[in-house]
């Protein structure tokens, strides 16, 4: 008797605990979900979906904010300066664990953030265009290894130069690995036979695999994509370990009450899990791929890691050290 007395007693203290409360009674005003790009891109897209749902679901507005600049640096070093209160939110996506490789940031990338959930990830296609006759990635090799330094891969920067200097590293072959301001530009050349093979976004490149004008062959996940299921990945056609997925997620300020962290987990969870999200997430050529706080903490060293090792390789010019 006397134990459930003191059961009872703790849980009441915890219930009334001004970290519980404040949780409790979380949000009591509007939220800003910073994006760091500008509008129309895949993080803009996912962010005023997620904004509509949570509108809805927490009783309070969820405001998008874009702030574009310096790839991404100038909206997230906003959000890591906020108040750790649940408040301010960021979209992430993959060029967080990328941009520390390359730039000198105002903010600490292990430390700054709180990762509330990863929501899911876009993938890539290694497509080969009229001016290459390959029908499997190791037609491709075969013709780097004769041809070395000639076959022409087709790219943009930030996440597809990682993407595509990756590939080049587990291949062992010598590519010509050339930049263009964006990736559609990329892919058109390979169309257009003025390059030979490029790492083509999903959405944008589905109507001209349909057509034959790209031949698609691999994806740059480790499983097969949904979308795509007849296309192996590179890891099953020989280029072990490749994963480059551009992967989203939200993200606040470390600091932050956990029990307001989580709860917003279980709200982006609960959304993106629907089967009507599903859909939606397929249709646009991403997977759903939930994380935790706590596998974000594991994932974000990690990928660190792995892009600077690949920077290395590839002699991308550095800030850093």
């Amino acid at each position: 008797m006397i134990s459930r007395l003191i059961s009872a007693l703790v849980a009441s203290l915890v219930a009334l605990s001004p970290a519980a409360a404040s949780a409790q009674a979380y949000p009591t005003k509007p939220i800003r979900l910073i994006v760091p790009f500008s509008p129309g891109g895949t993080n803009d897209i996912l962010a005023r979906m997620l904004a509509t749902h949570l509108t809805e679901r927490l009783g309070q507005t969820m405001i998008v904010d874009n702030r574009p600049g310096f790839q991404g640096v100038l909206g997230t070093d906003l959000a890591a300066k906020a108040a750790p209160d649940g408040y301010t939110l960021l979209m992430v996506s993959s060029a967080y664990t990328m941009n520390p490789v390359l730039l000198k940031l105002p903010y600490d990338p292990i430390h700054a953030m709180e990762f509330v959930a990863r929501i899911g990830a876009s993938f890539l296609i290694l497509s080969v265009g009229p001016s290459l006759p390959v029908n499997s990635v190791k037609d491709l090799l075969a013709e780097a290894k004769r041809r070395p330094g000639e076959i022409v891969l087709s790219t943009s920067g930030g996440f597809m130069h990682f993407a595509t200097a990756l590939f080049a590293s587990l291949s062992k072959e010598k590519f010509n690995i050339v930049l263009y301001k964006g990736g559609f530009p990329a892919m058109m050349d390979v169309i257009g036979g003025q390059t030979h093979a490029t790492f083509a976004v999903s959405v944008p490149a589905l109507p001209h695999l349909r057509s034959g004008k790209l031949k698609g062959l691999a994806v740059g996940t480790l499983k097969r994509a949904e979308l795509l299921p007849d296309i192996p990945t590179l890891d099953e056609e020989g280029i072990k370990g490749y994963d480059a997925s551009n992967w989203y997620a939200i993200a606040t300020a470390t600091g932050t009450p956990r029990a307001i962290v989580m709860k917003l987990h279980e709200e982006i969870a609960r959304y993106f899990t629907s089967p009507e999200m599903r859909k939606q997430m397929t249709a646009m050529g991403a997977v759903i791929d939930i994380r935790t706080p706590e596998e974000m903490r594991k994932i974000v060293p990690g990928e660190i890691k792995k892009w600077t090792k690949v920077a290395i390789d590839a002699g991308m010019p550095r800030e850093v050290n």
